[in-house]
């Protein structure tokens, strides 16, 4: 059998090839063009594993590799990466729209017409429109409100996708119970989790998202810093927003979010809130539950009592079953 492993770039891979047979290394450099990847790949005889890092641009190298792969390394689907895809072009759609909002305002401001956030409904649009201007910032005010308007008729049409997807799928319709979870989050959290299997415990699932702090050890002493936020930052920023809905109808979560509130303050209370969202929606995802049973797992955890199907909560993803 022949063991091959690949260091994947853009414009070409580094392989390191072993016969554990014969005992033989090859190691070359095979350039992206034309069909070199391809015909080095079909030449070789025999079984082949071929092993390689995950990275951003290797779907198409796997897509050719139709055999032979890594068993324990999950992949996304490609309905799931591209429900990912879909996700992520609203995300840069609404940033877009968030500068062209602050530009607007900014004109706006510079000519006394004060309506903060109202300025973004029909009456406040309306007054932007008829303001008196200067010839070009005239012109440029109408750029941008027909640019705007665009942009929102885009947001609003994905929104639409976004909840149609989200109560097709029963996954994301499990989640969508959760007070203060909408379709968005209930949609992301479901593709960008993937497996909820796959994380054994819940600290695994708040560092794949970026939720858990820095540590900088030495010895004996150990030190903990700011957020590391080395994992999916739509999916943090998405969990963020939910759980500034989710702590005011979530009456556990509310007195969670109080309590760090007056510890930690606003900043860190936010995160801390967010990160008890996400695992209860993980915990929610993992045993295919809705948030009434999750609730009712809670209270019987928190009176001692067990139930067929309750995690042993003296392992890890059990310290997370009540948020």
């Amino acid at each position: 059998m022949k063991i091959v492993g690949v260091d994947l770039h853009a414009k070409q891979q580094s392989i390191a090839m072993l016969d554990n047979q014969t005992g033989e290394l090859t190691e070359r450099v095979i350039r992206h063009e034309g069909n070199a990847v391809r015909e080095f790949y079909a030449a070789l005889e025999g079984s082949v594993v071929v092993g390689l890092e995950a990275t951003g641009s290797m779907q198409w190298f796997l897509e050719l590799l139709t055999a032979n792969r890594f068993p324990d390394i999950w992949m996304p689907s490609i309905e799931q990466r591209d429900l990912r895809t879909r996700l992520r072009d609203r995300h840069q759609w609404v940033k877009m729209g968030a500068r062209l909002q602050h530009t607007l305002q900014s004109i706006a401001l510079n000519h006394a017409l004060r309506k903060g956030p109202s300025l973004w409904r029909a009456a406040g649009l309306e007054t932007l429109q008829r303001l008196p201007l200067p010839p070009y910032t005239r012109q440029r005010r109408n750029q941008l409100l027909s640019l705007y308007a665009e942009l929102q008729k885009r947001i609003q049409e994905l929104d639409r996708q976004v909840e149609e997807q989200a109560q097709q799928r029963p996954q994301a319709r499990r989640l969508l119970t959760h007070p203060g979870v909408g379709p968005l989050p209930a949609l992301a959290s479901e593709v960008f989790l993937g497996d909820p299997s796959r994380f054994t415990t819940a600290k695994q699932v708040a560092s794949y998202i970026g939720m858990i702090p820095r540590e900088y050890s030495s010895g004996q002493r150990q030190g903990l810093g700011t957020l590391t936020k080395q994992g999916n930052s739509l999916l943090r920023y998405l969990w963020t927003e939910a759980a500034l809905h989710a702590v005011r109808k979530d009456p556990e979560l509310k007195r969670f979010y109080r309590r760090k509130l007056i510890q930690k303050g606003m900043g860190k209370a936010r995160i801390a809130a967010a990160r008890k969202l996400g695992i209860r929606l993980w915990i929610m995802l993992r045993d295919q539950i809705e948030y009434e049973e999750f609730c009712r797992r809670g209270k019987l955890r928190q009176n001692g009592e067990a139930h067929a199907g309750m995690p042993n909560f003296n392992s890890g993803p059990a310290t997370a079953v009540t948020g």
